[in-house]
């Protein structure tokens, strides 16, 4: 990270940097936060039930060349538009199916969208500005946890983003071409936040931009906002997966809009729900370490007397409602999960770099000096957490893994130990560096010991069926749905006695050749076709002792084993 410690904050607020530094600094931070997403990125097994179900999809996309309609072990699964699934299925049929070849989705697009911030900060309110924003958001434990996780929330976070300062980036344009043009970029981006998680790339542009205008009383822009041609962008790109899929599937719409959409999120049909302050204590982990400058950097960006002259401040009041109305927007909501945060995350990093950049070399503030304070804090105890973690938490317990967590714990408390001692008048460059580097080999290290932590993972299961599977032979999950085990396998799954996310679908198909209830089980486990079961536990105990049934252990692991009715030869 030393390119930024000789950076000059040579753009005065609002204009355009230089193409030549603009271009240096893109390359610098596309090769560092490029490496740093990608270490590790395919030595952890597939996370369930998200990533086995977001991997799913497009696999079966790209076996069957189906993509029109999304498909979770050959059921309908209309939850979700596709954008995200065509991205992964290409990947697929670029790279092969890996950990790695599927977790490059969402790690491309979060470097996309640190560059975003880059852009937008340096155009915004200066080089340094965009600078430290992007690496502000690079670093920050809920965006850098969700570039190593297949979920829809990180692309549509970051289609939002680019679709948000595109918008603010027009609006300081003059009439001509480059203003359209950010225009229609903005609809352009809105249109494929729509593709990939639904009406949630129109409703959080339009409250913001709304709320904006109101308050800034800056009506005057929707008549230069090129409404015409850019809904017709917008239509052209969103509009017509929805119309064929209709087409298609005549109960899509039903679901799609009204279940998936309405309510989900006024209803607990998902059974997601929190109490209304779930995000307070989400936001401050998810930020961190730069939580601890969150106040400061908002108090900064818009002054307390400041209404009067509000229109000095139209792009840090456009940020500050792009996080506080999505922050209210899922608060409110009957469905919370936290991944759904994510969309705070770059309008707050682009404010906190901003209040870093102006701080840069000036006499360092009394509200920098206490998150500093804080930080050397909370990063101490976590490391003490550490070097006690192997006590409480058997999976950590050998020797080689106790020294991992001891030399990560060592460094984290090194980097607590600097930022403490650096405080002084002059200290936020050195503070700055010294976080980012403690904290950032410490997210890299958490992903380094993240593999041997993941006690839910079916791949030692699926690693030893595999070989011994043949195309006759059936795979049947009982009582559950085992999401990345069709991954694996790459082959439909038989499921008994459950149907769970997937109910809707087997109502409007014929799904009972591998749907099935316990009855016709036990009449394929007494069959000619070899069955492979795979059972928790004591579903499994309960199982084994049925009389008449044969029952063959094949491999188990703490919480599931895989049972045959044959005994099991390649």
């Amino acid at each position: 990270m030393h390119p930024m410690t000789s950076l000059n904050n040579d753009t005065r607020p609002g204009t355009e940097p230089s193409d030549g530094p603009r271009l240096r600094d893109a390359v610098v931070l596309a090769l560092l936060i490029g490496l740093f997403f990608s270490l590790f990125l395919g030595s952890r097994p597939l996370s369930v039930p998200d990533e086995g179900r977001y991997v799913e999809i497009p696999r079966e996309m790209a076996a069957t060349g189906n993509w029109l309609t999304p498909r979770l072990n050959g059921i309908k699964y209309f939850e979700k538009p596709p954008f995200f699934y065509w991205f992964e299925s290409c990947l697929i049929k670029l790279f092969g199916l890996s950990e790695w070849s599927v977790r490059i989705g969402p790690a491309l697009f979060a470097l996309f969208g640190c560059m975003a911030v880059y852009y937008g900060g340096a155009r915004l309110f200066g080089r340094r500005t965009g600078m430290l924003s992007a690496v502000v958001l690079a670093t920050s434990v809920l965006y850098y946890a969700l570039s190593r996780l297949i979920t829809l929330d990180m692309p549509v976070t970051i289609l939002l983003t680019a679709a948000l300062l595109s918008f603010l980036l027009g609006t300081r344009e003059p009439e001509g071409s480059t203003r359209r043009l950010f225009f229609w970029v903005f609809y352009a981006f809105a249109a494929l936040s729509t593709m990939t998680k639904g009406l949630i790339g129109i409703v959080f542009p339009g409250m913001i931009i709304f709320t904006w205008m109101l308050i800034m009383n800056e009506w005057r822009i929707l008549r230069s906002m090129h409404l015409f041609s850019g809904l017709a962008l917008f239509l052209f790109i969103a509009a017509p997966w929805h119309l064929l899929a209709g087409r298609a599937n005549p109960e899509f719409f039903d679901f799609y809009f009204v279940r998936e959409h309405f309510q989900r999120y006024l209803t607990q049909v998902h059974h997601h729900y929190k109490p209304a302050w779930f995000y307070i204590p989400i936001l401050i982990g998810g930020m961190f370490p730069w939580s601890v400058f969150l106040m400061q950097a908002v108090r900064h960006a818009v002054p307390p007397d400041s209404w009067k002259e509000r229109k000095n401040h139209t792009s840090e009041i456009f940020l500050l409602l792009w996080a506080l109305l999505i922050f209210l927007f899922f608060s409110a909501s009957s469905s919370k999960l936290i991944p759904y945060l994510l969309p705070v995350l770059p309008p707050l990093a682009l404010l906190i770099g901003k209040y870093l950049a102006d701080a840069w070399e000036r006499t360092t503030p009394w509200g920098f000096r206490i998150g500093s304070i804080a930080y050397s804090v909370v990063s101490a105890a976590f490391a003490v957490g550490l070097f006690l973690l192997h006590r409480y938490v058997p999976e950590v317990g050998s020797i080689g893994m106790t020294i991992t967590l001891w030399t990560v714990a060592l460094w984290l408390l090194l980097g607590s130990v600097s930022v403490w001692t650096s405080r002084g008048k002059n200290a936020v460059n050195r503070t700055f560096i010294t976080i980012v580097v403690a904290f950032s080999l410490f997210l890299i290290a958490g992903s380094a010991v993240a593999p041997s932590l993941d006690t839910k993972s079916l791949k030692p299961l699926a690693t030893t069926l595999k070989p011994l599977i043949r195309a006759d032979d059936e795979i049947i999950h009982y009582r559950n749905y085992y999401q990345d085990i069709p991954v694996y396998l790459e082959r439909r799954v038989t499921i008994a006695a459950w149907k769970g996310e997937l109910e809707f679908g087997t109502t409007i198909e014929d799904t009972s050749g591998w749907m099935i209830d316990e009855a016709e089980l036990w009449r394929r486990w007494g069959g000619p076709r070899r069955v492979f079961l795979f059972a928790g536990i004591r579903d499994a105990e309960a199982l084994r002792k049925k009389p008449g049934m044969p029952f063959f252990l094949i491999a188990g692991t703490k919480n599931t084993v895989i049972l045959s009715n044959r005994e099991a030869r390649p």
